[in-house]
């Protein structure tokens, strides 16, 4: 008979799942042993940086990746990183080690006591076998969940195991396939359609799911021909439209009235692939104005279920703007030219406004760049200066959690080696995932971190203004070099002085990693 790790190995090759991202200890070593030729294991130094590694590289395949933690000190640093991977619905397989089985009760040292129970309610599925031959099933349900989900998964397997007899039944499990195909039905469509077609003033929001689900084309299509204004749901992590399109409005403010105020005079919001909504700050308010009504189209049930508001239909969204675009008329007219990107305002030197900034990666990149942002407090310059057209194009955390945008972009990179990936990235959530140069020289990825220095937690300034909190103390971080960093870990690095010469560093193109560091001045989110 063949053993739990050959039956095991073998399915996650057949279900294309041989990336694995890990930072091992000794309960994972017999899961590594003998991994079968064409399997890659991509190391991080913290298993916050793996996370967010491999949420990147998921989001930018659309497939789930198989990642590699240690017990519950493993599995718990890589718990920050891993609500921005829940909330951006990423397929992550997480596959943890255990004590071996006569040891779990006694609490032996490295023994994760109640493992499943350690990541829940974060992941979407969590489990520990209840025996060695129950592994290469377990398993297979942790991909499947995760793909039918599109959320992470956990499981917690004894080291043990891995060696034992899988049983004649376990090869059933190599030729598994489960499918998902969520279209409405002929009258649920119906209905719909009806709806959106008899609307007067209709606006549209869609959500990161448009741009994961590889939709971002088929949404312009399907707002032209809807010819209302389009908003990106609050707090995005995807770009689901072109920002600078004519029918683009920006993204909605992360609070009840603002965004209610938003809807004024719509009478119907169609939202696609996004929650209904993910609000920020408490600005209290009617959930929607007066007379108008609300669809939400998700394939997240719990997401529809949870909603305070409209109605919901758990389905696909690329079946319902299919749906849509053939049921509903042509416009009447074409929505226009995109809109010009205005002058970038200047700082004072020797530091650059981070329009300028922007405005040179929008000038010096190709059109097709991907960008891996965590920059919080430059968000208003971001939107100002840049102009994205392609899918793909925008990843930012999705649980606000800092720590995903150096991994992330280092994932991104991986993934798609053949588009260029910029990551720009401030000096507070720097410090966070920074271990993941190491991981970008080693495997020499491709990839352009800008990194702002302004000395501060930007974003945290605004907020204690808001707050009412001006002497919050613990807010600046002064005297961080991260050129040095970042050439300690052996990736390249130039620190930048005026905008000549960030444009003339951002039009060179190394096969490599590298970091550009500029001072810049403080800028608020709004």
């Amino acid at each position: 008979m063949p053993s739990v790790r050959h039956v095991s190995h073998e399915f996650l090759r057949r279900q294309g799942l041989t990336t694995v991202f890990g930072n091992p200890g000794s309960n994972e070593l017999p899961f590594l042993a003998g991994l079968p030729d064409g399997f890659r294991y991509v190391l991080g130094l913290h298993e916050g940086a793996v996370v967010g590694m491999a949420d990147g590289y998921a989001q930018a395949t659309g497939r789930p990746v198989l990642v590699n933690l240690h017990a519950a000190s493993g599995s718990g640093n890589a718990m920050g990183a891993l609500t921005n991977a829940v909330a951006s619905r990423t397929p992550l397989v997480i596959v943890a080690g255990q004590q071996v089985r006569p040891a779990i009760g006694p609490e032996a040292n490295l023994a994760n006591v109640d493992a499943p129970a350690l990541m829940r309610p974060l992941v979407g599925w969590a489990a520990e076998p209840a025996c060695a031959q129950d592994v290469p099933r377990a398993l297979a349900q942790a991909v499947f969940e995760a793909r039918l989900q599109r959320r992470p998964t956990y499981l917690s397997v004894p080291y043990d195991d891995w060696a034992a007899d899988a049983g004649e039944n376990s090869l059933a499990v190599l030729d598994r396939r489960v499918d998902l195909a969520g279209v409405p039905g002929p009258e649920l469509g119906r209905r719909l359609a009806e709806r959106v077609a008899a609307a007067r003033r209709p606006a549209l929001v869609l959500g990161g799911d448009i741009d994961s689900a590889g939709l971002f084309h088929d949404a312009v299509r399907l707002a032209e021909r809807l010819g209302g204004p389009v908003w990106a749901a609050p707090s995005q992590f995807r770009l689901p439209f072109p920002n600078r399109h004519p029918l683009f409005r920006g993204v909605l403010p992360a609070g009840i009235e603002p965004v209610s105020r938003a809807f004024e005079g719509h009478d119907l919001v169609l939202v696609l692939g996004a929650p209904v909504f993910r609000y920020h700050e408490y600005l209290p308010g009617r959930y929607l104005p007066e007379g108008t009504r609300l669809i939400q189209v998700t394939e997240d049930a719990q997401a529809a279920a949870r909603a305070p508001m409209g109605e919901a239909l758990v389905a696909d969204p690329g079946a319902v703007i299919e749906l849509l675009l053939k049921e509903l008329d042509a416009p009447a007219a074409p929505s226009g030219a995109f809109r010009p990107v205005p002058a970038p305002a200047a700082a004072e030197a020797p530091r650059l406004h981070p329009e300028q900034v922007f405005a040179a990666l929008r000038d010096e990149q190709p059109g097709d760049t991907a960008y891996v942002v965590e920059s919080t407090s430059t968000n208003s310059a971001w939107w100002r200066q840049m102009d994205l057209r392609e899918p793909g194009s925008y990843y930012f955390p999705a649980a606000g959690g800092l720590g995903f945008g150096l991994p992330g972009a280092v994932g991104v990179a991986m993934a798609q080696p053949g588009r260029p990936v910029v990551g720009v990235i401030g000096d507070g959530s720097a410090n966070y995932g920074v271990t993941a140069l190491w991981t970008a020289a080693r495997h020499r990825v491709p990839l352009t971190v800008v990194l702002l220095r302004n000395g501060t937690y930007g974003a945290l300034r605004w907020f204690s203004g808001l707050l009412g909190v001006p002497d919050a103390p613990g807010l600046d971080i002064p005297g961080l070099d991260f050129t040095r960093i970042a050439e300690g870990y052996g990736v390249p690095a130039r620190h930048v002085g005026g905008v000549d010469e960030l444009r003339a560093v951002l039009a060179e193109r190394p096969d490599g990693p590298r970091l550009v560091q500029v001072d810049t001045e403080l800028t608020t989110p709004s």
